[in-house]
């Protein structure tokens, strides 16, 4: 399937990316656009992108609306999505001393990348990383 949202991609598209490769459709193709371009591409899925199915809703990221329309209750998919929100939508409290880190590496990766697609391969290897950890940390070993 192919996926659509806009260019210069950070914490919460690249974390969305990598949802979607891992968990949600593993042949999935990426598109990017630059931001505001309207009307959309027909045959691809937006998101990220204001006003679309996955986008932000009710005060949190798109990777947490990702997480509720696919039923994913992978408890460090759910972790995850606390730490992504924390670092993409202001939050009252901040609960996920990571989510600074976070968002800091996202936006380092982009800046070495050539592009966005070599920005969420980069990307891939973070969130794997991090999945791999809180993982390992969930089970106390």
């Amino acid at each position: 399937m192919k996926w659509l949202t806009w260019e210069d991609v950070g914490v919460d598209r690249m974390a969305c990316a990598w949802l979607i490769r891992r968990f949600i459709d593993p042949q999935a193709e990426f598109r990017f656009v630059p931001a505001g371009q309207r009307p959309l591409e027909d045959g691809a899925e937006p998101f990220d992108i204001p006003g679309v199915k996955y986008s932000h809703h009710r005060g949190h990221c798109t990777y947490v609306t990702f997480l509720k329309e696919h039923n994913l209750k992978d408890p460090v998919l759910q972790q995850i999505g606390h730490i992504v929100d924390e670092a993409d939508v202001v939050q009252e409290v901040a609960l996920e001393p990571v989510s600074p880190g976070l968002d800091a590496i996202c936006r380092g990766l982009r800046r070495i990348s050539r592009s966005d697609h070599e920005a969420i391969e980069r990307g891939y290897l973070v969130y794997d990383a991090l999945y791999a950890e809180l993982a390992q940390s969930s089970t106390g070993a």
